[in-house]
């Protein structure tokens, strides 16, 4: 067991960072597994007797669960050691990814999903807090900065390599590997992290009293359009590369992973700007994305052109996070704890309404109308984003 030594008056450790790195692992696993079904829809839906945009469903269920564990886990667990929290969440996923590599249905698929939303919700809701209490304050954003960085590398690799995988050992195969490493994170984990009793104050009011504020209301809703019209395109790629671009498995696998790295270059790049133009870039970037999602219907058939336009879909869409997270830490600063939970939140329930309503206009009209709706939402988030910093300057 770690020896960590403690502040008697705010029970702050000088350094955990076994335990931050364990955080980080179980980060990365958890992205992975909500996002690996992008690149294996295809056999998920053959295998199971089931439509594609059925099969997105997945995505979409997870993220219902997600949304309603990140309001209500800080009330449900107030009085349970942050480190017994943690480790059930990680042991969630360990079921979640046993559940769904044994699936025979789709309704038995939709369970192990469901159990992975409550794991994703519950763990990303209490993480920053966590942190906060596992490193001293100076040390805590190089704490989050790890657990954002498990977060982006399972972003990259999680598509292509589920797709690489996927052609090999098939989709349950591909959905087992999470088991092991879900065990490394458990118990890396529970051996790591000190005892962390929950403190006794009084819980905060309901997030959405934040929402009162114009500011906070103009952001979330940009929020909720940007990750809305992102999943609803996004989620249906495989298909949609393969029955319309005519790509190979390899190919795609390729094309996802150039995504992936594109995404990171992106969120590098971008992050740069956010220090003066913040408002700039949280309008621009799903101006851009809209313009990719009409190009990819104007271009489908050249596969060239698809592919660069998907790269600089990467580049825009990994980086608009950073861009409303440093957002939300200017705005909400006084309340940020609230904010961040409010904020998963609305992502999670913005990729559960978009990876749905996707799905259903993918199997009822075709695969251009899933990209119009996506195109349609993110001119809906960048006209929300103006507001917002239209209403930023009127109050200064």
């Amino acid at each position: 067991m770690a020896q960590v030594t403690f502040d008697d008056t705010l029970a702050k450790p000088v350094a955990a960072w076994g335990a931050v790195a364990s955080m980080a692992l179980c980060v990365a696993v958890l992205i992975a597994s909500e996002f690996m079904p992008v690149s294996l829809l295809t056999p998920i839906a053959g295998d199971l007797g089931m439509s594609e945009g059925q099969a997105g469903q997945v995505i979409s269920i997870s993220g219902l669960f997600a949304v309603v564990t990140s309001l209500f886990i800080a009330g449900l667990a107030r009085n349970i050691d942050r480190k017994v929290v943690l480790s059930s969440f990680s042991l969630l996923l360990i079921v979640s990814g046993l559940i769904v590599t044994v699936a025979p249905n789709h309704a038995v698929l939709m369970v192990g999903r469901a159990l992975l939303g409550v794991a994703i919700g519950g763990f990303w809701s209490m993480s920053t807090a966590v942190v906060m209490r596992l490193l001293p304050e100076g040390a805590v954003p190089k704490g989050l900065a790890m657990l954002n960085a498990g977060n982006a590398i399972a972003a990259t690799i999680s598509a292509p390599l589920g797709s690489f995988l996927g052609d090999y050992i098939g989709w349950r195969g591909t959905f087992f590997l999470v088991v092991p490493l879900a065990f490394l994170a458990l118990i890396w984990q529970w051996m790591s992290m000190p005892s962390l009793p929950p403190r006794r104050r009084r819980v905060a009011g309901n997030v959405f009293r934040l929402l009162r504020r114009r500011q906070v209301a103009l952001g979330m809703t940009a929020i909720l359009l940007l990750f809305m019209g992102q999943f609803a395109l996004f989620t249906y790629l495989r298909p949609f590369l393969e029955s319309v671009s005519n790509y190979s498995v390899s190919a795609l696998s390729l094309v996802l992973l150039l995504m992936g790295l594109a995404g990171v270059a992106g969120t590098w790049c971008i992050s740069r700007l956010l220090a003066t133009r913040l408002y700039s870039v949280v309008i621009a970037i799903p101006l851009v994305m809209a313009g990719i999602a009409v190009m990819l219907i104007a271009f489908d058939s050249i596969k060239l052109a698809v592919a660069g336009l998907l790269i600089g879909w990467g580049f825009f869409g990994t980086a608009a996070p950073v861009g409303w997270g440093t957002w939300l830490s200017r705005v909400l600063h006084d309340d940020a704890e609230a904010g961040g939970g409010l904020q998963v939140a609305v992502i999670q329930f913005a990729i559960t309404i978009g990876a749905a309503a996707g799905g259903l206009l993918f199997d009822w009209t075709g695969w251009w109308s899933s990209f119009v709706f996506a195109a349609v939402l993110l001119l809906g988030s960048s006209l929300a984003a103006w507001a917002a910093w239209f209403d930023w300057e009127r109050s200064k």
